[in-house]
């Protein structure tokens, strides 16, 4: 399902977890800075070139296979890359 709010398509795989489809030939300026209510681990599925940006960090390039800590309400953004970006969102609280 994608909507106008967000720039991704998400599949529900369980109550915690989801897999997120981001376009390639998305507008980079729809890929905004965001807060989530849950911690979150993020596993890269495919990705080329993507980025991770916590804030007051440097962004860190995003890898396939990896997995990523988000805290709860630290905001972030993803930074675009090449091609689509397929990532699973794990909640864990």
């Amino acid at each position: 399902m994608k909507t106008q709010q967000f720039p991704f398509n998400e599949k529900k795989i369980s109550e915690s977890v989801v897999v997120r489809t981001f376009d390639g030939n998305l507008d980079e300026d729809e890929l905004i800075w965001h807060r989530d209510r849950e911690d979150r681990i993020v596993r890269v599925i495919e990705g080329n070139n993507w980025g991770l940006q916590l804030d007051n960090q440097m962004p860190s390039k995003l890898i396939e296979g990896k997995e990523y800590f988000i805290p709860k309400k630290e905001w972030h953004r993803v930074l675009k890359g090449n091609g689509k970006l397929i990532i699973e969102i794990k909640k864990v609280s």
